[in-house]
């Protein structure tokens, strides 16, 4: 079974859970989740995690994402995008001024009414389950962030323009809010998902390196795909690794509570001293492609990489102030 995270570049056609199902025919797994839906007519990266990295789902949910959109002016349709029913359509009478600065003046905080064809469930259906039956319902605005917008090309009625936003945003619901400020309409003409930020793990997924299921499916058959696979591990550059002492194994392997004593540090290299461990960055833990592990950090809400004593990573563990301990915060065993 394959563990760890790739970079998937999701298709037009595909729904997310598309690209899962392949998969797991693909690998011959059934352990496969993703993280951040892509709509079927969006493209581009979708972060999928495999086998034990599963458990990750939750924590790698994207804060901030960053897109390739296509505003097309003078429409509204049922879906917000060019996939669906059209509702109205107008002549589009504005000056490229008008439209770039009602496209700018989405950059920041705004409340945004999610879409009735999204995910969102209320009352425990989907959104989209209540659409398809023709039923539109009352949505409760919601907070979202736009971190920056930058015009590509204003050829009216079509915008080009990239941008980054925080969790939860719809550009498609975007693109309508932009184009009832302007009073002519607007849906979503194409969407690519170019990057994606892991929530606070450090890591950042690229277009560039993502793979179509095709090109998958070639590196499995000639045995290349784990060059391809982060291991979870790598997932958190960020946080020191630590490594427990042989008596300290059954501990971890059950998931108990660890004290300082059952940790063990390099013998070769003194941490508070060595000039070349104090000028590397510690937080990768390694000198001359070499793994150093350290002691962990005594500070409350901290976590750390914990690998058994032979160096298998094992568990994410959590520092606890008031039993002077770590507590197990994630398994992978």
């Amino acid at each position: 079974m394959y563990d760890g995270i790739i970079n998937v570049y999701k298709e037009k056609g595909y729904t997310s859970f598309d690209v899962v199902a392949r998969l797991r025919g693909i690998l011959k797994q059934k352990k496969i989740g993703h993280t951040g839906t892509l709509d079927p007519d969006a493209e581009g990266v979708l972060v999928v995690c495999l086998g034990k990295a599963t458990r990750l789902c939750e924590m790698l949910t994207s804060k901030d994402k960053s897109y390739d959109a296509v505003l097309l002016l003078g429409k509204t349709t049922d879906t917000e995008d060019s996939s669906g029913k059209l509702l109205s359509e107008k002549e589009v009478n504005l000056t490229e001024d008008e439209v770039r600065e009602a496209v700018m003046s989405f950059v920041g905080e705004y409340d945004q009414i999610p879409p009735m064809y999204s995910a969102i469930k209320v009352g425990g259906k989907k959104l989209y389950e209540l659409a398809r039956q023709g039923i539109e319902i009352d949505r409760a605005p919601r907070k979202v962030i736009i971190h920056h917008i930058d015009i590509q090309e204003i050829n009216i009625p079509y915008v080009r323009f990239s941008v980054s936003c925080g969790k939860g945003t719809y550009i498609r619901s975007l693109c309508r809010d932009i184009g009832e400020k302007l009073s002519c309409g607007g849906i979503m003409d194409g969407l690519v998902r170019s990057s994606v930020n892991a929530a606070d793990t450090g890591m950042r997924f690229e277009l560039s390196d993502a793979l179509k299921l095709d090109e998958i499916e070639a590196l499995v058959s000639t045995g290349d795909f784990e060059e391809h696979i982060l291991t979870i591990d790598k997932m958190f550059p960020k946080l020191v690794k630590v490594k427990v002492t042989a008596e300290g194994d059954k501990k971890l392997r059950n998931g108990n509570v660890l004290f300082l004593r059952d940790f063990e540090c390099a013998d070769d290299i003194n941490t508070d001293n060595d000039e070349a461990f104090q000028n590397k960055d510690i937080a990768h833990n390694v000198i001359n492609d070499r793994t150093i592990y350290t002691l962990p950090q005594k500070a409350d809400g901290a976590d750390c990489l914990v690998y058994d004593h032979l160096g298998t990573f094992t568990a994410i563990y959590r520092y606890h102030e008031n039993i002077h301990g770590w507590k197990a915060y994630k398994m992978f065993v």
